[in-house]
């Protein structure tokens, strides 16, 4: 694994984490629905590349 594909996967941990930290806030609130779902997707968007990085 090259430089940058170990700085892409520390930059992608830590917005997964920053990420679920939100969608737990989201989800306690629940002020706007829709917004629980763009963090879910976002979260999976990034997890995809995570594991496709990973493995790749």
């Amino acid at each position: 694994m090259d430089k940058k594909a170990k700085k892409r996967i520390d930059v992608l941990n830590t917005r997964i984490t920053t990420m679920r930290q939100q969608l737990a806030g989201a989800r306690k609130q629940m002020d706007d629905p829709q917004e629980v779902k763009n963090l879910e997707k976002q979260l999976a968007a990034a997890e995809a590349e995570l594991a496709k990085i990973k493995e790749g």
